[in-house]
C-alpha cells in the first residue's frame, strides 16, 4: 500500500510540477503541496496571483480564468473524481481561506477563490450524483452544496497548443503525444522533467511512439533553423569531421565524394609543349 501511495503521489508531484513550467514569467507562482495543517494535509496544486502583470500566453482550457487563489485537485488515470476527492478540496479551501486571510472573522471575500478538480477522464459517477452543466469541451461546473467547483477533464479538451500541459495527464496515448509535441517549455528544467514523466508512462505500459530523445533532437533542430548561414556554418565547422558526417547517410557521402571527383577531372588542363 505505501508504495501505491508513493507512486500515486509522483504522479501529483509531477502534474505540480509541469504547472510551476508553464507558468514560468506569468504573474502567478505555484506552489505544490502546500501543507495545511500539522498533520500534513497535502493539497495538490495552489496557483496565487502575484501581480497585475498581464498574461501574454493562452492558458489551458479551464484554467483560463483563473482568480486570486486557485486550490487544484489532480487525479490521475489511476483514480476516480469522487465525493470524498470533492469533500476533500473543500476542506483543504476552508483551511487554506483560514491560512491566507488576516484573521478566521476577516476572510477575504470568497470571489477571491476558484476551486477546480483535473481529472485524467470523465468522473462518470460523481456526474450522475450532483448537479453539473458543461462550459466548453472538457469543462465543467460541478454544484457542491454552497460551492462550485471547476471540474476539467484532460481527455476531453480540444486539441490545442494551449491545453498541451494538461494533455500530458490525460488517459488517452494519442492526447498524451500531442502534448509532447505541442508542449513549450519556459524553464531549463523542464527537460527532466517531461523525461521523468514519459519514463513513467511508458512503464505503465503507454505507447510512447514520441520519445524524449525525439524531443530533444526537436528542439535542437527548431533552433538550428533559427541560425543565420554564417551562424550555421560555424556550428557545423565546429564538430569534428566524424560527427559532420554521421547526420548524412552513406549514400549521401557517395554523392558528395562523386561530386568532388569530377570537379577535379573537369579542371584546367596544362598547354602541351610545342615540339
Amino acid at each position: 500500500m505505501a508504495g501505491e501511495r508513493d507512486a500515486l503521489r509522483d504522479w501529483h508531484r509531477l502534474f505540480g510540477l509541469l504547472l510551476t513550467d508553464f507558468f514560468t514569467g506569468l504573474p502567478f507562482t505555484v506552489e505544490v503541496e502546500r501543507d495545511l495543517s500539522e498533520q500534513q494535509q497535502f493539497l495538490d496544486v495552489v496557483i496565487v496571483r502575484r501581480g497585475r502583470g498581464r498574461t501574454t500566453v493562452r492558458l489551458p482550457d479551464g484554467l483560463d480564468d483563473l482568480a486570486e487563489h486557485n486550490l487544484i485537485t489532480f487525479k490521475s488515470h489511476h483514480e476516480a473524481l469522487d465525493g470524498w476527492a470533492m469533500k476533500e478540496l473543500i476542506g483543504h479551501y476552508v483551511a487554506y481561506r483560514k491560512l491566507v486571510s488576516r484573521s478566521p472573522s476577516d476572510l477575504l471575500p470568497e470571489n477571491q477563490f476558484r476551486l477546480v478538480a483535473v481529472c485524467a477522464r470523465f468522473p462518470e459517477n460523481l456526474a450522475g450524483q450532483v448537479p453539473w452543466r458543461q462550459r466548453g469541451a472538457g469543462v465543467y461546473h460541478c454544484q457542491w452544496a454552497t460551492d462550485e467547483v471547476r471540474i476539467v477533464v484532460a481527455g476531453q479538451l480540444s486539441r490545442e497548443a494551449r491545453n498541451a500541459p494538461l494533455h500530458l495527464f490525460s488517459a488517452s496515448p494519442e492526447l498524451v503525444g500531442f502534448g509532447q509535441t505541442a508542449y513549450q517549455r519556459r524553464s531549463g528544467k523542464t527537460s527532466k522533467l517531461l523525461g521523468q514523466l514519459f519514463e513513467r508512462l511508458r512503464g505503465e505500459g503507454f505507447a510512447m511512439t514520441y520519445t524524449m530523445e525525439d524531443f530533444e533532437r526537436e528542439l535542437t533542430k527548431k533552433a538550428f533553423e533559427k541560425l543565420s548561414p554564417e551562424e550555421r556554418r560555424k556550428l557545423l565547422e565546429s564538430l569534428p569531421p566524424e560527427e559532420r558526417l554521421a547526420s548524412l547517410s552513406p549514400e549521401q557521402i557517395q554523392q558528395y565524394l562523386q561530386k568532388l571527383t569530377a570537379g577535379r577531372s573537369a579542371g584546367p588542363r596544362k598547354p602541351r609543349r610545342k615540339k
